[in-house]
């Protein structure tokens, strides 16, 4: 299934993809969002949409970021190899990980907002997977278990204020610089995660190319890292690192500017577009 979530009218909701539109779950469910949704199971949406018709054809919704008020983004850093040797960094035994807050989070086809006095906001293509079932010390044998779907994200950077010290925080959180959609796609739908295709177009061009296979830390290993010092709940979202190609390490640098357009795409997960403003 694709899940989305969603705006018409001024009401905030969610639902499932089909073809012709959405099937709007929050009434049918009684769930407050996605992430109550994911909570209570998502097993019994089946039953709920069972004969329905869309209640909303996708040219007439909002899209809002997948989980709209997730409790924790997780992002990883240098977590594919030529990427890790494009920015200089020594190999590690764990992963690299830094936050993201809700808050800075835009849908599909909503602008990120590049801030006035940086011209440094660089695109990173990224899988998101977002939890399903919470927990601490899980193992890479059961991690998949705890995977509601997987998304497209652009964990948008403002590299001069990354670069402040040696921690990523300030970069990383700027207002409306996660791009995140357009659908949260069940792991049935995406199949083992390998040979799928990760890419990022900057105004058409072709500036990040990879597959997932080529992750040096997996989801399964990132799960079972993540949980022996965080408890995971149901709809936080773990960001997985973007391949190599980032425009701060082009010659001469690649920085996106108002007016520019900025896809991720991933086979089987989606194609994640947003514009960029000032």
């Amino acid at each position: 299934m694709k899940f989305i979530s969603y705006s018409v009218g001024g009401v905030d909701s969610f639902g499932v993809v089909v073809d012709g539109g959405v099937i709007d779950l929050k009434a049918r469910s009684g769930a407050a969002n996605l992430k109550a949704l994911i909570a209570d199971g998502l097993e019994g949406v089946a039953g709920m949409i069972e004969g329905a018709k869309p209640d909303h054809a996708l040219a007439d919704v909002i899209y809002l970021p997948v989980i709209t008020d997730p409790g924790k983004i997780i992002c990883v850093g240098l977590n594919y190899e030529e990427h890790r040797i494009e920015t200089g960094r020594a190999k590690a035994d764990h992963p690299t990980i830094f936050t993201r807050f809700a808050d800075t989070q835009v849908g599909h086809m909503q602008s990120i907002i590049k801030p006035g006095f940086s011209d440094m906001v660089d695109y990173e293509g990224e899988l998101a997977l977002v939890i399903s079932k919470g927990g601490r010390f899980i193992s890479e044998a059961d991690a998949l278990g705890h995977v509601a779907g997987f998304a497209c994200y652009n964990d948008a950077t403002v590299r001069d204020f990354q670069r402040h010290t040696t921690q990523f925080t300030p970069g990383k959180n700027f207002p409306c610089t996660g791009g995140f959609g357009p659908f949260l796609v069940t792991p049935d739908e995406v199949g083992p995660l390998g040979e799928q295709r990760i890419q990022t177009r900057l105004n058409g061009q072709v500036v990040q190319d990879a597959h997932l296979d080529q992750m040096i830390f997996p989801v399964t290993r990132l799960i079972a890292y993540t949980s022996t010092w965080t408890n995971l709940s149901p709809g936080d979202v773990i960001v997985t690192g973007t391949p190599g190609g980032v425009g701060m390490k082009r010659n001469p640098p690649l920085y996106m500017k108002a007016g520019d357009e900025i896809v991720i795409e991933i086979e089987k997960v989606g194609k994640l577009v947003n514009t960029v403003s000032e």
